[in-house]
């Protein structure tokens, strides 16, 4: 009985004729693309793209240079070098992050004690070479620089959650 079910159901093409009906539905239904350069995706605001470093309001860089976002770096990612100043601080001289090896877990933002490393909305991106996607200290602060308002907004909507 079931060879013969199943002769009928190839015969009369029954798989193709669902599939087909399938295509049909999503064919003629509303369209879920979204005309991107035009249109934006909504963006969730605990979104993770492109690092940058933070400076405090007087200038000075936030880096304490404690290396604890190196440690917990998943993908060993981030290298720190530092040095120390004469009134007995430590601040970086070579902090470095290769987004080619980075997986943008966030843990390097989360164990940063003075709120210097951090992950911004950013993610219009790219590099045409392995170069392009190596974050020097001197590039982290830039992008710090140029999204430090949005930066400082976002800070302030999660602290009214916490």
């Amino acid at each position: 009985m079931k060879s013969i079910l199943r002769f009928f159901k190839s015969l009369f093409l029954l798989e193709l004729l669902a599939g087909m009906s399938v295509t049909g539905r999503y064919f003629f239904g509303r369209k879920f693309t979204v005309q991107y350069p035009e249109e934006r995706a909504p963006q969730s605001p605990r979104f993770r793209g492109l690092h940058a470093l933070r400076r405090y309001p007087n200038g000075e860089e936030r880096c304490i240079a404690c290396k604890l976002c190196e440690v917990v770096c998943p993908a060993m990612a981030i290298r720190i070098e530092s040095h120390r100043r004469e009134d007995g601080t430590r601040r970086t001289t070579r902090y470095d992050i290769d987004l080619t090896k980075c997986i943008y877990c966030g843990f390097c933002e989360e164990s940063c004690p003075v709120d210097s490393i951090v992950e911004t909305r950013f993610y219009e991106y790219h590099g045409e070479s392995r170069e392009d996607l190596y974050m020097t200290k001197d590039k982290l602060l830039a992008v710090g620089d140029r999204f430090e308002q949005q930066i400082a907004a976002d800070r302030a909507q999660q602290a009214k959650y916490r």
